[in-house]
């Protein structure tokens, strides 16, 4: 018999599974196939580096979970989902980057074998995860079937962490906030930004007591001086150079859940724009954290951060955040919830957001972020305990 690790209770997975069916149910869904690697893991416990190739989870009514995917990857599967062995289900190697058959032919085979060849299924239908390709042959193969866009369905039902999942949330920010202490530690004028960059990623995997580091959905984020303009620029082997800001957006990863942290550090004597532009975003951000109560709403964290910018003169178009939790590359965000000024989604209990109120200007950049958690009562709290200030080695 093999032996489980599972993150979570049988409580908690059975939680998720019954917030699920009651969403599809209120999308007319007979049966979802999820194919997010987030939202696998999150119903399923499923944990492995196989979303290269196709896979997902078959949700139904009446009976447990289906994860499907390569027969290889059936193997991690039987040993990271709580269901039952046969609910776990392989297809043939020859299937993979075939030219001569598709696997969501082998899935259409598995579909009608549980008789809902007929149903409405929903398919999340804009993911990274899921090709047009693949829609295609499942239309082909299931004529009968209707299929419903279900797009972000099951993301939804996330945005409200349990207490289990919090547990999670707050060791990764354990994590970010040892990433973050180093790299300060480290950076230095003359100091190649790819040696740095590797003391973090040594950081994020050695984790800290009582928590063992996983590999974060988004590699670390450093752009120089100029190049901070840009604010998803990674690194290269250049020095580190006085007179330059640097902006450093990582984020702490435990068994699959993050807690994105951004700080800036300038080398040198900063010029009084960028410490106006600095004061500036503090006094938005500790307003944006105090508007982020239950009740309120996202467009309200958004315009509170707008308030002082507008004021100082800084203009700031884009988006200031999103919810965070569980998340699988490219991206550490749950896709749902942005807090800008057109969302007008209620903030409840529970929920968790990376509050990160950039600047990318059209030479300069500067980020102060924080991630954080909407409470019972009062402001956000935050997961990371460091000063919210862009730092200076003059």
């Amino acid at each position: 018999m093999i032996e489980k690790n599972l993150p979570f209770s049988d409580a908690e997975f059975q939680r998720r599974l019954t917030k699920t069916r009651s969403a599809m149910e209120s999308a007319g869904i007979d049966v979802l196939f999820v194919t997010d690697p987030s939202n696998q893991n999150w119903l399923t416990g499923y944990d492995g580096w196989s979303f290269y190739v196709h896979q997902g989870v078959v949700v139904l009514p009446d009976a447990d979970p289906v994860w499907w995917g390569r027969n290889q990857d059936a193997n991690g599967g039987r040993r990271t989902v709580w269901m039952t062995d046969d609910r776990v289900m392989g297809y043939a190697d020859n299937y993979v980057q075939s030219t001569e058959r598709h696997p969501m032919q082998d899935l259409a085979e598995r579909l009608r074998g549980m008789g809902v060849q007929d149903k409405r299924i929903g398919v999340e239908m804009d993911n990274y995860y899921f090709s047009a390709k693949a829609y295609a042959v499942l239309q082909a193969e299931l004529p009968d079937a209707t299929f419903v866009d279900a797009t972000a369905l099951v993301n939804w039902q996330r945005a409200v962490k349990s207490d289990e999942e919090l547990v999670f949330i707050r060791k990764a920010a354990a994590i970010s906030e040892k990433i973050m202490d180093g790299l300060l530690e480290r950076v230095e004028p003359g100091v190649p930004k790819n040696e740095v960059v590797a003391e973090i990623l040594r950081d994020g995997i050695r984790g800290v007591d009582g928590a063992w580091g996983d590999y974060p959905a988004i590699v670390p984020l450093l752009p120089s001086g100029s190049d901070a303009a840009a604010p998803h620029l990674t690194w290269d082997g250049r020095d580190f150079a006085s007179g330059e800001a640097t902006f450093f957006e990582i984020s702490g990863c435990y068994r699959r859940y993050h807690a994105p942290f951004c700080r800036t550090l300038f080398l040198g004597k900063p010029p009084q724009f960028i410490l106006d532009a600095e004061n500036a975003l503090v006094e938005g951000l500790e307003a944006g954290l105090e508007a982020a109560r239950a009740g309120n709403r996202a467009c309200d964290i958004a315009n509170a951060l707008a308030a002082p910018l507008e004021r100082a003169g800084i203009e700031r178009g884009a988006r200031c955040g999103y919810p965070i939790g569980l998340s699988y590359p490219p991206d550490w965000g749950e896709r749902t919830i942005s807090l800008r000024a057109e969302d007008e989604t209620v903030l409840e209990p529970g929920m968790t957001f990376h509050f990160m109120p950039g600047l990318w200007m059209s030479d300069w950049g500067l980020e102060i972020t924080e991630s954080v958690l909407i409470t019972e009562d009062g402001p956000a709290e935050t997961f990371c305990d460091r000063p919210r200030k862009m730092f200076v080695k003059d």
